[in-house]
């Protein structure tokens, strides 16, 4: 497998979390559209290249997801598909249509914060980074600020039961 060419960039742990606070304030703008709160900043040089929260639903496109919207923002803005040298930053780990995504795009990193046991690839259901077949090396760190990321989604769901139990309350009586 062809190595990155740019791993010998370093982020600190606190870089990780400062960029990683910021993708949680873009998922609160997903949780305003009443999206699954998932946030995700495309970072390079210490500057937001792109942004992007999910969209699906509002969007009505399946692909709106985080990561992509993020990946788009920052192709768009620099002229070039390919983000070499940069890092995404997600709440949530990448899907395979995302992980796919962020291959192609030359990402240096991806870092996410909760792990997402149904449908993560990057180390819950698969190890997808790893696969000896891609064209392109990407380096992940898993795990910042798990717990806010997870917390964030988890009082979504919460709130999206409570409040399907009042409506279907309302029509019980």
């Amino acid at each position: 497998m062809p190595p990155n060419p740019n791993e010998a960039a370093s982020t600190t742990l606190e870089d990780d979390e400062r960029w990683m606070r910021y993708a949680l304030t873009l998922a609160d703008k997903a949780a305003l559209l009443g999206e699954v709160p998932v946030g995700a900043v495309v970072v390079k040089d210490g500057k937001v290249l792109g942004e992007g929260w999910n969209q699906p639903i509002s969007g009505h496109d399946p692909t709106a997801h985080a990561e992509i919207i993020a990946l788009r923002d920052a192709a768009q803005r620099i002229k070039n598909y390919r983000l070499v040298g940069a890092d995404l930053y997600v709440t949530l780990e990448p899907c395979t249509m995302c992980a796919g995504a962020i291959v192609h795009s030359r990402v240096r990193r991806v870092v996410y914060g909760a792990a997402e046991p149904k449908a993560g690839v990057i180390q819950s259901q698969q190890q997808f980074l790893d696969n000896s077949w891609l064209n392109y090396r990407v380096a992940w760190t898993g795990g910042v600020l798990a717990q806010a990321c997870g917390q964030t989604i988890s009082a979504f769901f919460q709130r999206r039961r409570e409040e399907k139990k009042r409506a279907k309350q309302k029509t019980d009586n």
